[in-house]
């Protein structure tokens, strides 16, 4: 049957995802279980897109597609290359705070992040008046706009980070192969039908291992209820730092995280589930840029992270989650950050958040009501985007 290898893989990912080493009962398996739908969905719109010779433009990851702790306030798309061929990305620039390009030489696996053999942001591009720009990547390219595909590229990514949602528009871009442009791929037969559904195999089952790996690796090593100084994301690109942990709160317990605001473009703080997903970004406050936080007067941004409404707006809401990751992110940095850019974290019971936490300052629940209201409307606008 021409599906089954994709079958088994699923089988195969239902098993990894029922045995998982955090999963205590019904609820982390319910999430699993939703986390493999998001998966079954990418892999194969993931193995229909595997095209070198007329590649195009796929959302890498989304609301119903999360994987690898996924930036709620990022548009993910990738493209497949072969390293000796030559591709034209043409696009318009929009208002976002950040666009960002990288060449990867591969995909996750459990014990490797993929070489990043390329990666900057359209600081880096010429781009006209009206926004419009056309970059070149291929083999021993040089000058304006043009960029050498190394031996190994396999793929680009590129993000377009949002910093304020509500007023922030995205851009346009489009990938062709420079030889290719003009012409029709071949027709379809069923052995690239064979071949996709065994790539969407690999893909699925690879996802699910590498992700739980990876967290494993880069935060759960960490000491709980801590958050590391800023450092290079690995695997990222080389004008993002980020800041990482994992959290276990008490009902009664909240995670106070102090850190001062940056001249970074772009800096940001998410929660993650168990998964190593995003939790609900769209109906929930997990997480905030430096727009939609409340400042303090002394230049800092506290967030408080609990299950009980603290009352304050700067609330990360856990949604049930007393375990997850949380990550702070600065992106398009001209200089390197420090320990002192970083976050202070302590542990306090909610009740004595007001004489806790310095400036505090309650919101009403109306108000809270059109932070999730505007939170719902950005979201749905920038996805259709």
């Amino acid at each position: 049957m021409l599906t089954q290898p994709f079958v088994n893989a699923i089988a195969e990912a239902e098993r990894v995802i029922a045995e998982a080493a955090h999963v205590r009962g019904r609820q982390d398996l319910v999430e699993g279980y939703d986390y493999l739908a998001g998966g079954v969905r990418s892999s194969i719109q993931m193995a229909w897109s595997y095209d070198r010779e007329f590649p195009y433009f796929v959302r890498s990851t989304g609301p119903y597609t999360k994987m690898g702790l996924d930036n709620p306030d990022t548009l993910y798309f990738h493209a497949w290359l072969r390293d000796d061929a030559e591709y034209v990305v043409t696009g318009r620039r929009g208002s976002t705070a950040d666009l960002s390009f990288q060449i990867l030489d591969g995909s996750y696996s459990p014990v490797n992040v993929p070489g990043s053999l390329t990666a900057f942001d359209d600081r880096e591009v010429d781009i006209g008046p009206d926004g419009t720009f056309e970059i070149r990547f291929g083999p021993g390219l040089s000058g304006p706009n043009a960029f050498p595909l190394a031996p190994g590229s396999a793929m680009l990514v590129v993000r377009e980070v949002f910093s304020d949602w509500a007023a922030e528009r995205p851009g346009m871009l489009r990938i062709h192969r420079a030889d290719t442009s003009g012409v029709a791929p071949p027709p379809l037969t069923e052995e690239t039908l064979a071949r996709r559904y065994a790539v969407a195999s690999k893909i699925l089952t690879g996802r699910i291992h590498t992700f739980l790996a990876f967290a494993e690796r880069f935060y759960l090593n960490l000491p709980v209820n801590t958050l590391t100084p800023p450092r290079l994301t690995p695997g990222g690109l080389a004008t993002q730092y980020s800041s990482v942990g994992h959290y276990q709160l008490a009902e009664d317990q909240a995670m106070v995280i102090t850190v001062p605001v940056s001249d970074a473009p772009y800096q940001g703080i998410q929660l993650g589930s168990m998964w190593y997903i995003s939790l609900d970004y769209s109906n929930h406050q997990t997480s905030l840029t430096v727009p939609q936080a409340r400042i303090d007067p002394d230049g800092m941004i506290r967030y408080v992270v609990s299950e009980r409404d603290p009352g304050v707006a700067n609330w990360l809401e856990r949604t049930g989650h007393d375990r997850g990751y949380v990550q702070l992110r600065w992106q398009r940095l001209s200089h390197a950050l420090t320990g002192a850019d970083g976050p202070r974290v302590e542990v306090v019971a909610v009740d004595d958040l007001p004489k806790q936490v310095p400036y505090y300052e309650r919101i009403g629940r109306a108000a809270w009501q059109e932070r999730i209201a505007a939170r719902q409307a950005a979201t749905a606008a920038r996805m259709l985007g």
